[in-house]
């Protein structure tokens, strides 16, 4: 049986024209980075879970702003799908701190980048540059191969 597609809100952060990004799996899984976020339970809404969510990874408070992308991955080997919702954040309290602890130990580093340094990691999504850098409006990422 198929596992329905899993839904995760994600935070786009710009601070002195500098995006957060935070790698993707714990140490050793992969180098892979992408925006602060993840997978959103039920009976709460998506700013909230987005919120809790970027706290977990980051020890930042941040209040969600305007959706900006709608994203899709799939990993067709572990029968994996998710949709992801990335709305435009503003930090209302915290400064990133290296000592930070993800209670789930999935984050472990976190940092802003530029947008020429990004170029240069591996990140998900495609597109997350051009979102976070760009206009206006919500784009649309659509459904591709998550790299492991």
């Amino acid at each position: 049986m198929p596992r329905p597609p899993r839904l995760a809100a994600r935070a786009v952060i710009l601070q002195q024209d500098r995006l957060l990004v935070v790698n993707a799996y714990p140490p050793g899984g992969t180098e892979l980075w992408c925006a602060p976020g993840g997978g959103v339970e039920p009976h709460s809404s998506l700013p909230e879970n987005l919120a809790r969510e970027v706290f977990e990874e980051t020890g930042l408070r941040v209040k969600a702003g305007a959706p900006c992308l709608i994203n899709e991955f799939h990993d067709p080997e572990r029968g994996f799908h998710q949709v992801e919702l990335y709305f435009r954040c503003e930090i209302l309290e915290g400064a990133l701190d290296e000592a930070w602890v993800d209670p789930e130990a999935i984050v472990t580093r976190r940092r802003f980048v530029s947008r020429e340094e990004l170029s240069r990691l591996p990140h998900k999504p495609d597109s997350l540059a051009a979102v976070a850098w760009g206009g206006e409006g919500i784009s649309y990422d659509p459904l591709e191969l998550l790299i492991r």
